[in-house]
């Protein structure tokens, strides 16, 4: 008695999980409202649908070549094409669709996405990572007269009134005199002299030297101009050799004007994130939001040596040509380190550390096409899909029910069982519910069905021997438990196969018919047992089974 008490409240239990693994519950949308603020919480069902039978955003990638060419195009789309994919499973979207299309283009289709805008960023971003040291030369300063030189020669400057432009040049001279106080006395003569003879060029007055060597400042009003004149080929080829220039991506206050950073730093990086193993965010009191990141062995030991060697420097970590912060080296670093986020919420560095997790893209993607699409199959279709299934099972439940009788009524209320556990393990896993998922569904009914067939089979041929009922029943579950987990292994491994092979639907299939198999071992065998138990206790001196 005591061992069907523990089989009833196991059950009870099972009911009660999978109740609350469907219940639709309160939950807070990654998807700010119209306004602008907050987010909006909606009701959500654990259970999601697939793009046949939900709909979904549907983007079309190709390579962006307008920064120059990109060789070997169809290996680079290749490699683009994994990277998307890695990038798509761990955002966390169930039965994606990446696939390459011709030679150039690649499509990518997510079901039910909640934040197409920051889809599309995850699978755009290229992601490529660099550290790289600040120049301690002051280089910038140096040829900064040259430049000058050439925007005027070349009439780069933009057209302004004389007032504009001393209004321009006032600018300039406000945010020098911020960062003036933090350079010794030997760099501020060499400053003074500089500004003295370039004051008024176009290029040396919309950009301030900060408080730290190879760092620069831009007022954001300014930051187009001085975008302009990077573009030219004239001026970058007198940029100082072995030197590049790179905005940061954070801005600053400076009383009621924002201003930008710019880096000049030493062109070769010291190590790339092509040795990145790992990268997670987290929360630090002093930093803020941060990506902790890991790198393999030999990055570590690369990473440790060059670190050695620029002790107390400044170095930019840089992400897609962008500085995203530009600490001070304290002590030579291993496999392990952090990239600031500086004003950079919780959810960028998860996106972060996803696309650095990912890899960075082998060629720039752009988004050809974004649009959001309705669900793949007509209504119509799924409708005839859902009634097909449900003559099916109403077909089952009857045969059932006359061949069987009271047996088979034991077997039908298993089978209700079944199908709350199947969808409630379908809800705990995040899979995702298509019309070939339904199919295969309504096919592991047939397996849960089929192992109640084999066992009250057994049954009935030991009551034809003449056995007891209470032995009959045993007798016929000890029995057909071989045949059941033949049968039952030979087609999970099948769906094994499909899962780890297939796409999409097909995979939606192979994921529902595991689901099922396991929630029918589950019914058929454990659940019916148990009734059977039941009906024990209560007819003690029972001599037949309807059966």
């Amino acid at each position: 008695m005591s061992n069907l008490k523990y089989r009833l409240l196991t059950i009870a239990a099972l009911i009660v999980a999978s109740g609350w693994a469907l219940f639709p519950r309160q939950t807070i949308e990654r998807v700010k409202r119209a306004d602008g603020f907050g987010y909006d919480t909606v009701k959500k069902v654990p259970l999601k649908l697939g793009l046949d039978l939900r709909g979904g955003m549907h983007l079309t990638l190709e390579i962006d070549e307008s920064r120059g060419a990109v060789a070997n195009k169809p290996e680079a789309l290749d490699r683009a094409l994994k990277v998307v994919r890695t990038r798509i499973d761990q955002f966390g979207v169930s039965e994606p669709v990446v696939q390459k299309v011709g030679t150039d283009r690649i499509v990518v289709e997510l079901p039910g996405i909640d934040d197409p805008a920051r889809a599309t960023d995850v699978v755009q971003k290229a992601a490529f990572l660099q550290f790289q040291i600040t120049d301690k030369t002051g280089a910038l300063e140096k040829v900064a007269p040259r430049l000058d030189g050439i925007i005027k020669d070349k009439k780069l400057a933009k057209a302004a009134s004389p007032d504009v432009r001393g209004d321009s040049a006032k600018k300039g001279s406000e945010i020098k005199s911020l960062f003036a106080g933090a350079v010794d006395s030997a760099k501020k003569k060499s400053a003074a002299d500089t500004t003295t003879t370039a004051a008024n060029g176009p290029f040396a007055r919309l950009i301030s030297p900060a408080q730290y060597p190879g760092f620069y400042y831009v007022a954001t009003t300014d930051q187009p101009e001085i975008e302009g004149y990077l573009a030219n080929a004239d001026i970058q080829a007198a940029l100082p050799p072995g030197k590049v220039l790179k905005w940061g991506v954070d801005t600053v206050s400076a009383g009621n004007r924002w201003l930008r950073p710019i880096y000049m730093l030493d062109a070769r990086p010291i190590i790339t994130g092509e040795y990145l193993t790992d990268a997670k965010p987290n929360s630090v009191p002093i930093e803020g939001t941060v990506v902790e990141f890991t790198l393999n062995n030999e990055g570590g030991r690369r990473f440790k040596n060059e670190t050695g060697k620029h002790v107390n420097d400044y170095m930019a970590i840089v992400l897609d040509d962008r500085v995203m912060s530009a600490p001070v080296i304290k002590s030579a670093i291993g496999t392990r380190g952090q990239i600031t986020m500086g004003g950079g919420d919780l959810q960028a560095a998860q996106d972060l550390a996803l696309v650095l997790r990912a890899g960075a893209l082998p060629a720039p993607l752009k988004v050809a096409e974004v649009r959001q699409i309705g669900a793949s199959l007509g209504q119509d279709s799924i409708n005839k899909g859902i009634l097909a299934g449900v003559i099916a099972i109403g077909l089952v439940v009857v045969i059932m029910l006359v061949y069987y009788r009271f047996s088979g009524l034991l077997a039908v209320v298993a089978l209700v069982l079944y199908v709350l556990f199947t969808l409630a393990a379908l809800a705990g896993f995040g899979a995702v519910l298509t019309l070939p998922g339904l199919a295969g569904f309504v096919l592991s009914i047939g397996i849960a069905v089929d192992a109640n067939v084999l066992i009250f089979e057994r049954i009935r041929e030991e009551l034809v021997h003449g056995k007891a009922v209470r032995t009959a029943i045993d007798e016929g579950f000890r029995h057909a438990m071989s045949a059941i987990i033949d049968s039952n292994v030979s087609t999970a491994l099948t769906a094994a196969v499909l899962y780890q092979y297939g796409t999409g639907p097909v995979k939606g299939f192979a994921v529902t018919l595991l689901a099922g198999i396991a929630a029918s071992m589950v019914s058929a065998i454990f659940v019916v047992r148990t009734f059977f138990l039941l009906w024990l206790s209560r007819n003690r001196s029972a001599e037949t089974l309807s059966i």
